[in-house]
C-alpha cells in the first residue's frame, strides 16, 4: 500500500520535491514539514521499505550510518547540543527516520521530552523551501563533507 513516504520518494526521484536536502547512499535526506526545531530533517530511503527490519546487513547498516551522518551535519550547521533519533512507522507504514537537532534554549518544559511532545501551538512553523533554501544548501554541504553524497 502507497504511503506519504512512497510519494516523498517519487517525488524525490523525479526532481519534484521542494524538501530534499540531497541524497544519500541509503535514501532521501528531507526537511521536516514542521521547522519548530530548526534543522529537523528525514531519511526516506530508497527504495522504500516497511521498516527497519526489512532491511539487511549492509543496508540495513548503511541506512543507519546514514541517518548518524545526517546528525553530525546537523549538529555542526545549527549548534544544536544534541540530536534525537526517531524510527516509529505507526502512521507511515514504511520506514522513516526523524533527526531532531536539540537546543539548549528550548522552553524547559519540553528540553527533555521528545520533539513531538511539543504543543501544536509552538509546532507550527512550518517547512519553506524558498526562505530555507540556503540553510539546507549548509546541511548537504555538510553531509557531503563527509564523503557520503
Amino acid at each position: 500500500m502507497p504511503t506519504l513516504i512512497h510519494e516523498r520518494v517519487r517525488a524525490a526521484n523525479a526532481k519534484n520535491n521542494p524538501a530534499v536536502v540531497c541524497r544519500m547512499p541509503s535514501g532521501w535526506v528531507m526537511m521536516g514539514d514542521r521547522q519548530y526545531l530548526r534543522g529537523y530533517c528525514l531519511l526516506l530511503p530508497d527504495p522504500v521499505v516497511p521498516n527497519l527490519n526489512a532491511l539487511t546487513g549492509s543496508d540495513r547498516a548503511r541506512f543507519l550510518a546514514d541517518m548518524a551522518t545526517i546528525g553530525d551535519a546537523l549538529l555542526e550547521v545549527t549548534g544544536a547540543v544534541r540530536c534525537n533519533y526517531e524510527i516509529l512507522g505507526n502512521l507511515e507504514p514504511a520506514l522513516h527516520a526523524h533527526i531532531f537537532p536539540r537546543f539548549a534554549n528550548e522552553p524547559p518544559a519540553y528540553r527533555t521530552k521528545p520533539p513531538m511532545q511539543y504543543p501544536d501551538d509552538l509546532r507550527d512553523v512550518p517547512f519553506d523551501p524558498e526562505s530555507d533554501r540556503d540553510f539546507m544548501a549548509r546541511i548537504a554541504t555538510a553531509i557531503a563533507a563527509r564523503g557520503l553524497v
